[in-house]
């Protein structure tokens, strides 16, 4: 089993604006896998989440900005009971999401449509609009 924290701090000013204390966030996941080492079992949990104690998932798509590397790291994990039309519905909330996600840090609105937009045909031609799912 991998066990993985996050931890998030955030600056916060006291009442009187002058004094500026840590907040600090954990954010953790653990990772169940066989003896091959293929992920049996995802569950998280966050301090900030609104609700006690893990939560399973049945995959994680995480990417980290490298400060010093200018690179993006990721870590891709999915269990076998994640089927394809899951993940066809998955990836595209991913790209909805990340869409505005770039909107909120960039407020490039043309950039949003550009990235939902291919969202849209990505789903079109993955038939989601057509099978009833909720996407």
């Amino acid at each position: 089993m991998i066990l993985w924290f996050v931890t998030v701090s955030q600056n916060i000013k006291s009442i009187k604006g002058n004094i500026k204390m840590n907040k600090v966030s954990q954010i953790k996941f653990l990772v169940e896998l066989d003896i091959n080492k293929i992920p049996q079992k995802i569950l998280w949990q966050a301090d900030d989440a609104g609700f006690d104690g893990f939560k399973e998932a049945k995959s994680m798509f995480l990417s980290l900005w490298d400060k010093q590397e200018l690179v993006t790291l990721g870590m891709d994990l999915w269990t076998k009971e994640m089927t394809v039309e899951e993940m066809n519905i998955h990836f595209h909330q991913i790209f909805v999401r990340m869409a505005e996600s770039y909107s909120r840090a960039t407020q490039n609105s043309e950039i949003e449509f550009m990235i939902k937009k291919f969202a849209a045909e990505l789903a079109n031609k993955l038939n989601l609009f057509n099978t009833g799912n909720q996407i």
